[in-house]
């Protein structure tokens, strides 16, 4: 009981901060077996981007997920027009967020999400309401256009026997 009391109040945790990100935002009451239909825990919206997301959380332990619980997730979406999302928060961690494809799927057909793939690969909350944007390195890298035209021209010099490769290595040091 004490783990559905938790779950109880990290959804509710969950749904004051999409609030206060200017999210419309409620939970939905079918996991404590109030309705029979398969909801989502929460629905969020804000006039352009729509979620519907299964929460979960743990002390530490990886998150797991029924195949059910993710396949009712996506058709839910669907149907509501809103984009499907599992939410994972571990203990002394903020919430992370993945589409259902990104998800490691167990030999069984179940999901799972590890506490180290989720501060690794996760939207953060900032993300997932629209409020900052992950960039690494690589997205602000110089583009690699290949070597400069001068490598080039010695590079086909070699390949059509104009000069050879130790020619061409003086000729690039």
């Amino acid at each position: 009981m004490a783990a559905n009391r938790k779950g109880d109040r990290r959804e509710r945790e969950l749904v004051n901060r999409l609030d206060e990100a200017g999210f419309a935002v409620m939970r939905a009451p079918a996991s404590g077996g109030a309705t029979t239909r398969e909801l989502p825990d929460v629905l969020a919206g804000n006039g352009d981007t729509f979620y519907a997301v299964e929460a979960k959380s743990s002390s530490g332990n990886p998150i797991y997920l029924t195949g059910e619980e993710v396949e009712a997730l996506v058709y839910f979406s669907k149907n509501f027009g809103a984009k499907p999302r599992i939410g994972v928060r571990f203990d002394r961690e903020d919430w992370y967020f993945f589409h259902p494809a990104d998800l490691y799927t167990t030999d069984g057909g179940n999901y799972r999400v590890k506490k180290e793939t989720a501060l690794a690969d996760g939207v953060d909350f900032d993300e997932f309401v629209g409020t900052s944007k992950k960039t690494t390195l690589a997205d602000h890298a110089e583009p690699d256009d290949g070597p400069s035209k001068g490598v080039r021209d010695v590079l086909n010099a070699v390949k059509e026997g104009v000069v050879s490769v130790d020619e061409a290595a003086e000729m690039l040091e």
